[in-house]
């Protein structure tokens, strides 16, 4: 395996830990922010707060922080699996340079 590759596995583990992390931080967020606000909807809905400031807490919360929340975790699972494909590609494109390479080294070995 070539420097270049072993480099390649060595980021390749350390993004992977990174993104590890930040799906356990969208599953933080969703166990510690989405969890308890749709709680606090259901009790809005149920009675607990009635009124024009009760009404505007509930759309206010269902159309922009769920949604929004929602986006956010989808936009790091996205850039999670664009970054997986991007080091699959540099590893695909190392092993293709290290046979072209070893490839071409056989040729000159046999020449000279």
């Amino acid at each position: 395996m070539s420097t270049f590759g072993m480099l390649l596995r060595f980021a390749r583990q350390v993004v992977l830990n990174v993104m590890s992390q930040l799906t356990q931080q969208v599953n933080v967020i969703e166990e510690q922010a989405m969890n308890p606000m749709r709680q606090m909807i259901q009790a809005v809905v149920n009675g607990v707060w009635i009124g024009e400031g009760a009404n505007a807490f509930v759309e206010e919360v269902s159309t922009l922080f769920i949604p929004g929340i929602g986006r956010v975790a989808e936009t790091i699972n996205i850039v999670n699996n664009n970054i997986s494909n991007a080091i699959d590609i540099l590893e695909q494109a190392d092993q293709q340079v290290t046979a072209l390479v070893n490839g071409l080294g056989d040729l000159f070995g046999g020449i000279y």
